[in-house]
């Protein structure tokens, strides 16, 4: 491979896929690569939600003029420019090659969870060529795009030893919680902490669920819709509520303990069946995690603690947010063919905002004063109240990692109050600590570096008092361990912070309105300020104190660059039409034909011939499966919402036909959904 940069991207195909509202991805990601020698290094890691303001981003860029002039952009601070690149990977109409990817050496495995599997598995050479990592991605489904079609195994593991990777099938509890999701109108990350922090509980029968399903098979949607549908029978029949919650809270946090119970013993399968079938003694191995489920941390600490791994590998984009980094490493692998060098760099690799001068102009009227940081001063404010806090390069993944984040007190509930009505979550969401690496043991059972958010640990019980904001109702903790080296700044605070009050921790939670990507920007964060009245917000080091909060009349989050993904104009689209469409297929048939990539990889319709034999196939299926129309119109509406949603929007369940079919009312109340009404 030549030195230079490389580009891998995961985006949706650009063209007619915007016009039709086709999604093939979601989580749209950029990485910048650079190779030198034998080392590469990752330089680079932009999340495409926290430019376009677009949480999850998945709207298609209109043409490929648009798509390399937004990469332009980004590349721009580093004097860079597409044309730049030696190679381009990970999005069939933006990649110079394509040698780059395993799809064709791993036929039946979707290429999608290999990836997921590469992000984790290679985030230090070291360990990857000298040591021995088992390796699970877990996730709902794949993507398919590089396959070109929908592969038998949806979900990988591996087993690395000394470079060698061997990859195998792998069970997902993955759809459970989406399923749940789809039911009860609530994120995943909403359940998961409902389920522990009621005292509600239920009984579903767990072993007969493991002795009756597998969660690897192509059916893993059905079967896991199914085993949900039993799941809310059985905990309705046995159900305890908490008087502290509402019924709807009660009953959702029963079912959920019961689910996240199973997906325990589904990923505890995975592992055990890796460890006999490989004999592997975990002590001297690692484990790494990927795809979206392993954001579940007490499965990740579970699994640690159980079979006590010498260490766990994830980075925090551990989702699809983290697909292009996978796609990159499997690249790099393939393509060097041998041993190189590459540590991950940590997790604070998105844009750089430095204009604070500019910035503090455009809110002069609002701005009190402006000074230094001082470690005293600060500390004086985190008593006081939460701040804002924003730091160099944003942390890339789901979860604020101290450079774009609201820190506040831990010792105090009010904190967590305080925190959960500027972020308008429920009272009872919990708050992460970020905490001294080096004082993490004297607070948590069990505890130990983790420094992306991924894990939980038990706060020891003669510490549990002085921490309340922090503590789940079990008194556990989802950790972000930090040492001077990862965070130099946000270390000194914490520093200050155990100091004065003989505590080493702090509340971290994002920066960044409900339905709001984390903020990308210094005018994102004074908005943010401005708006939820946050008096001090430190500024890449800076102190900057706010004032008339009530004069202030912006009642959203500030507008990104939602620009070329919005308000394409008619002309343009109706130009793209004609181009890619000559022959005026409907919009019904487009969506058929582009959501199918082996018949839109056989014909292009842009000649006679071909987009005639495509009506003919179209209509042959609409008239065989009576039903694919209105399936094929709820996908373009839901994605049409999904093309258009800047800021918060409720969730438009996947399968909320398929539930409301089997007795469970979604568009009303939760109650109503898991007790059975019709």
């Amino acid at each position: 491979m030549k030195d230079g940069f490389y580009l891998s991207a995961y985006l949706n195909p650009a063209g007619l896929h915007r016009l039709v509202h086709v999604r093939l991805r979601h989580d749209n990601n950029v990485s910048l690569w650079e190779k030198r020698g034998s080392r590469v290094k990752l330089v680079r890691h932009w999340e495409l939600e926290r430019v376009s303001g677009q949480k999850m981003h998945r709207t298609p860029f209109l043409d490929r003029a648009d798509e390399i002039g937004f990469l332009n952009r980004l590349l721009a601070p580093m004097g860079l420019t597409f044309g730049d690149m030696v190679e381009v990977w990970g999005t069939p109409d933006l990649a110079t090659t394509d040698d780059y990817h395993l799809v064709r050496e791993l036929p039946d495995i979707a290429f999608h969870s290999v990836a997921h599997l590469y992000s984790a598995v290679l985030m230090d050479s070291d360990v990857f060529f000298d040591g021995t990592i088992v390796g699970i991605a877990v996730d709902r489904r794949p993507d398919r795009l590089l396959d070109g079609r929908l592969k038998d195994v949806w979900f990988a593991g591996c087993v690395v030893r000394e470079g060698a990777v061997d990859f195998f099938p792998v069970e997902s509890p993955g759809s459970l919680y989406c399923e749940a999701r789809d039911l009860f109108r609530r994120r995943e990350g909403s359940l998961m902490a409902l389920a522990t922090a009621t005292r509600a509980a239920g009984r579903c029968d767990r072993e007969q669920i493991m002795a009756e399903h597998r969660f690897d098979q192509t059916d893993v949607v059905e079967r896991s819709r199914a085993v949900l549908g039993g799941i809310v029978r059985q905990v309705r029949e046995s159900y305890i509520a908490d008087p502290a919650f509402t019924e709807e809270e009660s009953l959702i946090s029963a079912v959920m303990k019961e689910v996240q119970a199973v997906s325990v013993m589904i990923m505890e399968r995975n592992v055990e069946g890796i460890l006999e079938r490989y004999r592997i003694d975990p002590t001297q191995a690692y484990l790494a995690v990927a795809g979206g489920y392993a954001l579940n941390c007490p499965t990740n600490s579970h699994l640690m603690a159980k079979y006590h791994f010498r260490g766990f590998l994830a980075p925090p984009c551990v989702g699809d947010d983290g697909q292009a980094m996978g796609i990159g490493l499997a690249a790099f692998h393939k393509k060097l063919g041998g041993r190189f060098e590459f540590r991950y760099p940590g997790p604070y690799l998105g844009r750089a905002d430095g204009d604070l001068d500019g910035t503090l102009r455009e809110f002069a009227g609002f701005v009190a004063e402006v000074g230094e940081y001082d470690d005293e001063v600060a500390v004086d404010d985190l008593l006081e109240g939460p701040v804002a806090w924003f730091n160099g390069g944003s942390e890339i993944g789901p979860r604020a990692l101290g450079n774009r984040s609201l820190l506040g007190d831990p010792t105090s509930v009010a904190t967590k109050d305080a925190l959960n009505t500027m972020k308008r979550r429920e009272w009872w969401r919990p708050v992460a600590p970020v905490v001294l690496e080096d004082r993490l043991a004297e607070w948590f059972e069990d505890g130990r570096p983790s420094p992306y958010m991924l894990e939980t640990f038990t706060i020891r019980p003669e510490r549990r008092s002085r921490i309340p904001a922090v503590a789940h109702l079990d008194f556990s903790a989802r950790i972000q361990s930090l040492n001077n080296e990862q965070n130099p700044l946000l270390h000194r605070l914490l520093t200050a912070f155990d100091r004065r009050t003989g505590v080493p921790m702090l509340c971290n939670t994002s920066l960044n309105d409900k339905g709001e990507p984390i903020i990308d920007t210094i005018g994102e964060a004074l908005n943010f300020c401005l708006r939820r009245q946050v008096r001090v917000a430190y500024i890449n080091g800076a102190r900057v104190v706010l004032r008339n909060f009530a004069d202030y009349d912006a009642d959203g989050p500030l507008p990104r660059a939602h620009e070329p993904f919005s308000h394409i104009p008619a002309d343009r689209a109706a130009a793209r039409r004609r181009e890619l469409n000559p022959h005026a297929l409907p919009d019904l048939y487009l969506y058929l034909y582009l959501s199918d990539l082996e018949l839109a990889a056989r014909y292009d319709i842009r000649e006679a011939a071909a987009a005639g034999e495509v009506r003919d196939i179209i209509a042959g299926r609409l008239a065989e499966h009576p039903g694919l129309r209105e399936t094929a119109e709820r996908g373009m509406h839901r994605n049409r919402v999904h093309f258009s949603a800047y800021g918060w929007q409720p969730l438009i369940p996947e399968q909320a036909i398929a539930y409301r079919d089997e007795g469970y009312t979604l568009p009303g109340e939760a109650v109503d959904a898991v007790s059975g009404s019709r």
